[in-house]
Protein backbone atom coordinates (compact mmCIF):
# COMPACT_ATOMS: atom_id res chain seq x y z
CA UNK A 1 0.00 0.00 0.00
CA UNK A 2 1.19 3.63 -0.99
CA UNK A 3 2.85 5.02 2.33
CA UNK A 4 0.75 8.17 2.19
CA UNK A 5 -2.22 5.97 2.19
CA UNK A 6 -0.89 4.06 4.57
CA UNK A 7 -0.51 6.53 6.87
CA UNK A 8 -4.32 7.97 6.41
CA UNK A 9 -5.12 4.59 6.73
CA UNK A 10 -3.86 4.52 10.43
CA UNK A 11 -5.32 8.24 10.75
CA UNK A 12 -8.75 6.96 10.16
CA UNK A 13 -8.08 4.08 12.80
CA UNK A 14 -7.54 6.21 15.39
CA UNK A 15 -10.22 8.65 14.49
CA UNK A 16 -12.91 5.75 14.09
CA UNK A 17 -11.45 4.08 16.83
CA UNK A 18 -12.19 6.99 19.22
CA UNK A 19 -15.85 7.46 17.72
CA UNK A 20 -15.96 3.15 18.59
CA UNK A 21 -15.02 3.74 22.00
CA UNK A 22 -17.73 6.04 22.96
CA UNK A 23 -20.55 4.77 20.60
CA UNK A 24 -20.16 1.21 21.31
CA UNK A 25 -18.54 1.32 24.65
CA UNK A 26 -15.25 -0.51 23.45
CA UNK A 27 -12.19 -0.33 24.99
CA UNK A 28 -9.60 1.33 23.61
CA UNK A 29 -7.79 -1.53 21.83
CA UNK A 30 -11.03 -3.32 21.04
CA UNK A 31 -12.47 -0.41 19.01
CA UNK A 32 -9.16 0.01 17.35
CA UNK A 33 -9.15 -3.44 16.00
CA UNK A 34 -12.40 -3.19 14.42
CA UNK A 35 -11.51 0.49 12.89
CA UNK A 36 -8.67 -1.65 11.47
CA UNK A 37 -10.40 -4.35 10.24
CA UNK A 38 -13.09 -2.22 9.17
CA UNK A 39 -11.06 -0.29 7.08
CA UNK A 40 -9.04 -3.52 5.28
CA UNK A 41 -12.07 -4.74 4.59
CA UNK A 42 -12.96 -7.76 2.62
CA UNK A 43 -9.92 -8.95 2.40
CA UNK A 44 -9.58 -9.16 5.89
CA UNK A 45 -6.64 -8.73 8.68
CA UNK A 46 -4.50 -11.46 10.31
CA UNK A 47 -3.75 -12.01 14.13
CA UNK A 48 -0.19 -10.99 12.78
CA UNK A 49 -1.78 -7.87 10.83
CA UNK A 50 -3.07 -6.06 14.44
CA UNK A 51 -0.28 -7.31 16.06
CA UNK A 52 2.29 -5.56 14.32
CA UNK A 53 0.14 -2.42 13.10
CA UNK A 54 -1.60 -1.50 16.21
CA UNK A 55 1.75 -2.08 17.63
CA UNK A 56 -0.17 -4.29 21.07
CA UNK A 57 0.92 -6.96 22.72
CA UNK A 58 -0.12 -10.99 21.82
CA UNK A 59 -1.79 -11.19 24.59
CA UNK A 60 -4.16 -8.15 24.60
CA UNK A 61 -5.04 -8.41 20.66
CA UNK A 62 -5.61 -12.00 21.28
CA UNK A 63 -8.20 -11.05 24.49
CA UNK A 64 -9.84 -8.15 22.81
CA UNK A 65 -10.61 -9.91 19.44
CA UNK A 66 -12.11 -12.79 21.33
CA UNK A 67 -14.35 -10.40 22.97
CA UNK A 68 -14.99 -8.81 19.28
CA UNK A 69 -16.13 -12.23 18.57
CA UNK A 70 -18.21 -12.72 21.33
CA UNK A 71 -19.73 -9.85 20.61
CA UNK A 72 -20.33 -10.93 17.18
CA UNK A 73 -18.68 -7.80 15.97
CA UNK A 74 -16.37 -9.72 13.88
CA UNK A 75 -16.27 -13.36 12.15
CA UNK A 76 -13.09 -14.85 10.57
CA UNK A 77 -12.65 -17.23 7.46
CA UNK A 78 -9.57 -19.04 6.58
CA UNK A 79 -8.52 -19.92 3.27
CA UNK A 80 -7.47 -23.36 1.85
CA UNK A 81 -3.37 -24.19 2.92
CA UNK A 82 -3.51 -21.66 5.07
CA UNK A 83 -3.02 -21.82 8.88
CA UNK A 84 -4.48 -18.27 9.63
CA UNK A 85 -7.95 -16.70 9.95
CA UNK A 86 -8.34 -13.77 8.41
CA UNK A 87 -10.83 -11.59 10.49
CA UNK A 88 -13.51 -9.12 8.66
CA UNK A 89 -16.65 -7.15 10.14
CA UNK A 90 -19.17 -9.64 10.45
CA UNK A 91 -22.03 -7.46 8.13
CA UNK A 92 -25.30 -9.69 10.30
CA UNK A 93 -24.29 -7.51 13.33
CA UNK A 94 -24.43 -4.23 10.98
CA UNK A 95 -27.70 -5.68 9.85
CA UNK A 96 -28.89 -5.66 13.64
CA UNK A 97 -27.54 -2.31 14.51
CA UNK A 98 -29.58 -0.94 11.45
CA UNK A 99 -32.62 -2.80 13.05
CA UNK A 100 -31.95 -1.24 16.34
CA UNK A 101 -31.96 2.37 14.64
CA UNK A 102 -35.22 1.90 12.59
CA UNK A 103 -36.58 0.75 15.80
CA UNK A 104 -35.30 3.61 17.74
CA UNK A 105 -36.78 5.99 15.08
CA UNK A 106 -40.30 4.31 14.23
CA UNK A 107 -40.55 4.79 18.39
CA UNK A 108 -39.46 8.63 18.54
CA UNK A 109 -41.70 9.21 15.64
CA UNK A 110 -44.91 8.30 16.95
CA UNK A 111 -44.39 9.80 19.93
CA UNK A 112 -43.92 12.59 18.58
CA UNK A 113 -46.76 12.20 16.63
CA UNK A 114 -48.93 11.90 19.69
CA UNK A 115 -47.06 14.98 21.05
CA UNK A 116 -48.26 16.45 18.16
CA UNK A 117 -52.01 15.44 18.29
CA UNK A 118 -52.24 16.42 21.87
CA UNK A 119 -51.07 19.74 21.33
CA UNK A 120 -53.68 20.32 18.21
CA UNK A 121 -56.45 19.05 20.50
CA UNK A 122 -55.15 21.57 23.42
CA UNK A 123 -55.36 24.06 20.14
CA UNK A 124 -58.72 23.35 19.27
CA UNK A 125 -59.91 23.56 22.91
CA UNK A 126 -58.24 27.08 23.73
CA UNK A 127 -58.91 28.46 19.87
CA UNK A 128 -60.04 31.87 21.65
CA UNK A 129 -56.08 32.18 22.29
CA UNK A 130 -54.27 32.24 19.76
CA UNK A 131 -51.13 33.98 21.20
CA UNK A 132 -50.57 30.88 23.82
CA UNK A 133 -51.07 28.17 21.23
CA UNK A 134 -48.82 25.57 20.49
CA UNK A 135 -46.82 25.86 17.45
CA UNK A 136 -46.75 22.54 15.66
CA UNK A 137 -44.09 23.16 13.22
CA UNK A 138 -41.16 21.51 14.87
CA UNK A 139 -43.22 18.14 15.19
CA UNK A 140 -44.48 18.43 11.60
CA UNK A 141 -40.84 18.87 10.29
CA UNK A 142 -38.93 16.35 12.42
CA UNK A 143 -42.02 13.77 11.72
CA UNK A 144 -41.02 14.40 8.59
CA UNK A 145 -37.26 14.07 8.96
CA UNK A 146 -37.58 10.30 10.67
CA UNK A 147 -39.77 9.04 7.96
CA UNK A 148 -37.06 10.00 5.49
CA UNK A 149 -33.95 9.06 7.50
CA UNK A 150 -35.93 5.68 8.29
CA UNK A 151 -36.85 4.78 4.41
CA UNK A 152 -32.88 5.97 3.71
CA UNK A 153 -31.63 3.79 6.21
CA UNK A 154 -34.40 0.76 4.95
CA UNK A 155 -32.94 1.29 1.10
CA UNK A 156 -29.40 1.13 2.75
CA UNK A 157 -30.30 -2.05 4.38
CA UNK A 158 -31.90 -3.40 1.56
CA UNK A 159 -28.75 -3.08 -0.59
CA UNK A 160 -26.59 -4.49 2.14
CA UNK A 161 -28.78 -7.54 2.05
CA UNK A 162 -28.98 -7.98 -1.68
CA UNK A 163 -25.31 -7.46 -1.98
CA UNK A 164 -24.28 -9.63 0.69
CA UNK A 165 -26.42 -12.68 -0.95
CA UNK A 166 -24.66 -12.12 -4.31
CA UNK A 167 -21.89 -12.26 -2.68
CA UNK A 168 -22.23 -15.69 -0.66
CA UNK A 169 -20.42 -18.27 -1.65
Amino acid sequence: MEKKLLEEKYKLVEKLGVHLEGKDHLAPVAARILAYIILTGKEGSTFEDLVSNLCASKSTISTHLTHLQSLDRISYFTKTGDRKKYFIVNSANFLQSIDHMISEWESEKNLHKEISEYKLKVNKLDSTLNEFEFDLTFHDKYIEFLKLAIASISDLKTKIVANNIKTQP
